[in-house]
């Protein structure tokens, strides 16, 4: 078993750029499947969860392969989230197997349920997906408890690596990858510079005066984004500030308890119609009690933007889908399916509705 592994890893570094292609064309094609014919929505979520989950095992092989290179390091900064997530994977063992494991259900949690779904009754289903909201919700006080610190999403290092700038072998140069020390034997001189004793002819632009009212701030836009900051140098476990306050530490757990409350009440019918308002109250409450992050504080301040685009969300989930969101969606999709090109996406649009009616795990907290 050992060595088909070693041979699969092999295979994947030697073909890696060929590997990400075939991942980024396979997910594409989830896209079109559902409503294509019988149990269409059930093969599309298989194969994207395979997808998904091979993507997890393929990064974390090619962080390692770049890693045991000393050899090799790369020219462009490493995005602050994967610095924080692989420091504390790094660190801590079970913060990262905590983290792998919650992806993990993630990335399968709409096929579980959509086997559930055609298996067994809808209250079992429902029991089911209080389940792996338990499950998830420990996991996520488990990362809580090891961090001190707000949850990023995902928990694990994000894929930094291009592929196509992997080197397939030690012995190769990469043009994204520079080598860590430099060659002992000097280069060769250009042929250009072999006979210096003619001197070039000036060229026409060097005289051509620039235009008139231009502004010369390009090179300044292009310099300022690569400029470092004060999280360019800060060490990956401060790049998030630990909690201090009880009100910061009550703000992440309602945050954490959000999902495993509305999957609680939606399995029950005498809660089913207050879970959208009930949750969409925890949203806020915690949203009000957390802190207000630094300038510099970046990567705080990036989760806690994407926290506040996922409100959008909630116009597909409940009696705000049922009442309000669908029937917009519903007559656009009537106006535009006759439309060229926008005919094509309407149909995928239609065919996706019946999902969101179907599956809690499509719009789920």
């Amino acid at each position: 078993m050992s060595s088909t592994l070693e041979k699969y890893e092999t295979f994947l570094v030697k073909n890696v750029s060929t590997i990400s292609a075939l991942e980024s064309s396979l997910r594409s094609v989830t896209w079109f499947l559902p409503g294509r014919f019988k149990d269409a929505d059930l093969a599309s979520e298989s194969l994207s969860a395979i997808l998904h989950v091979s993507s997890m095992y393929h990064d974390t092989l090619l962080a390692r392969v770049v890693q045991s290179d000393p050899h090799w390091k790369p020219i462009l900064p490493i995005p602050l989230h994967t610095r924080y997530t692989r420091a504390w994977s790094d660190k801590e063992t079970l913060y990262k197997w905590a983290a792998r494991s919650l992806e993990l259900i993630r990335f399968t949690q709409l096929l579980v349920e959509m086997l559930l779904r055609r298996k067994v009754s809808d209250k079992n289903r429902w029991r089911g997906i209080v389940f792996l909201e338990t499950v998830k919700m420990i996991l996520r006080f488990t990362l809580l408890k090891i961090t001190t610190r707000p949850l990023l999403s995902p928990p694990i290092p994000e894929r930094d690596i291009d592929p196509a700038s992997m080197p397939p072998s030690s012995t190769h140069t990469s043009p994204t990858l520079a080598p860590t020390s430099l060659s002992s034997s000097s280069p060769p001189t250009p042929d250009h510079l072999k006979n210096n004793h003619i001197p070039l002819q000036p060229n026409a632009l060097m005289f051509t005066p620039p235009p008139p009212a231009r502004a010369d701030t390009s090179v300044e836009d292009y310099l300022l984004p690569k400029a470092l900051t004060t999280s360019s140098v800060k060490p990956s476990m401060l790049l998030m500030k630990p909690m201090s306050s009880p009100l910061e530490w009550v703000s992440e757990c309602i945050y954490i308890l959000r999902p495993l409350v509305y999957a609680s009440m939606l399995s029950t019918k005498k809660h089913k119609d207050k879970a959208l308002v009930s949750v969409f109250a925890m949203e806020l409450i915690s949203r009000s009690l957390r802190r207000t992050p630094s300038h510099s504080a970046d990567l705080e301040r990036e989760e806690y933007a994407r926290r506040d685009r996922d409100i959008l969300w909630y116009l597909l989930r409940g009696s705000v889908w049922e009442t309000y969101s669908r029937p917009k969606v519903e007559a656009v999709v009537k106006k535009t399916a006759n439309m060229p090109i926008l005919g094509v996406l309407s149909s995928i649009v239609k065919d996706w509705i019946p999902l969101v009616d179907e599956y809690y795990y499509y719009t789920a907290p």
